[in-house]
């Protein structure tokens, strides 16, 4: 009988990353979550609960636990990716990082962007930036995750993945609101800000998500790769998709040139190319096949 794997899981409380932790559970994986305590996990993992910013918190809460496979689901900066790498160098089998398709923000590609693209063992790193500062880490959210990569890039001996995520749609618990802003205005009929050369985007299912990493946890490859569903969207495909589940709504396009525009319109594409995770054996679905459930499932039935 095989052994079962020991796995960490770094934050994973809601959206996605309690899905991954139930996945795990599900294929007989001994679970630890941690956290700073403000939300238990599922039944049968096993709680520690510590500040992964604060090291001796860390080092208290772990003992002398090691683990197959940690995922970090919360890291955001390099900083906290130097301050993991200490910890669980030594202590891990392989380190997957939770990263993101903003890591590509200055790739202004039309054709989706490979993972080479982004190689995270030539990008700079300084500690010294204020990463504390809730407004400078929201506003470089993308140089964050590329830099954390960048630390774990830089240490040979420590083997991670970077699981680049797409844009995640699904769930009645999506709390990010962005499907809500077009709700909204489509309902009442306002006019949602696009870009004269709006460009599409790549996205994935938060199904899928949980399905890409907790299959990843079962792999041995490491540095990044792109999780994202087949096939391009736009904010018109995303309206069209809200307008079907609001029958009385119409659709108000309005052209910007500079400026704010809603959230999932873009002034460059933001296409990942998936087919290193192919090859390594993963099965995408197409985004344009999953799009009108995921809709239905975080407005409701009725829209809403």
């Amino acid at each position: 009988m095989e052994k079962a794997r020991e796995v960490l899981v770094i934050g994973g409380s809601r959206y996605f990353g309690k899905r991954l932790i139930s996945r795990l559970l599900a294929a007989g994986d001994r679970v630890t979550v941690l956290n700073r305590g403000s939300s238990a996990p599922p039944p049968g993992a096993v709680h520690l609960v510590a500040d992964r910013d604060d090291e001796r918190s860390l080092l208290e809460a772990l003992g002398s636990r090691t683990f197959d496979v940690v995922v970090d689901q919360v890291c955001y900066t390099p900083r906290q990716a130097a301050l993991a790498r200490r910890v669980f160098t030594g202590r891990t089998g392989r380190y997957v990082m939770t990263s993101t398709v903003e890591v590509y923000e200055y790739e202004d590609s039309l054709a989706p962007v490979r993972e080479d693209a982004v190689d995270p063992s030539t990008v700079a790193v300084d500690l010294e930036l204020p990463w504390d500062e809730p407004e400078f880490l929201d506003a470089h959210y993308g140089e964050g995750k590329r830099q954390a990569e960048a630390v774990f890039a830089a240490a040979p001996d420590f083997p991670y993945v970077a699981v680049r995520v797409a844009h995640v749609l699904g769930g009645a618990d999506d709390f990010t609101g962005r499907l809500d802003h077009y709700a909204a205005r489509i309902r009442t009929r306002e006019p949602i800000a696009v870009p004269f050369s709006n460009q599409p985007a790549t996205y994935i299912h938060v199904e899928e998500i949980a399905d890409f990493l907790a299959w990843t946890v079962g792999e041995d490859f490491t540095g990044p790769v792109n999780a994202a569903s087949h096939g391009l969207l736009t904010t018109v495909d995303l309206c069209e998709a809200v307008v079907a589940r609001i029958p009385e709504g119409k659709v108000v396009l309005q052209l910007v040139e500079v400026g704010e525009v809603s959230p999932f319109s873009f002034f460059r594409s933001y296409g990942m190319d998936n087919s290193r995770a192919a090859r390594l054996g993963f099965v995408f679905r197409a985004a344009p096949a999953w799009l009108s459930a995921a809709v239905a499932e975080t407005l409701g039935e009725d829209g809403d």
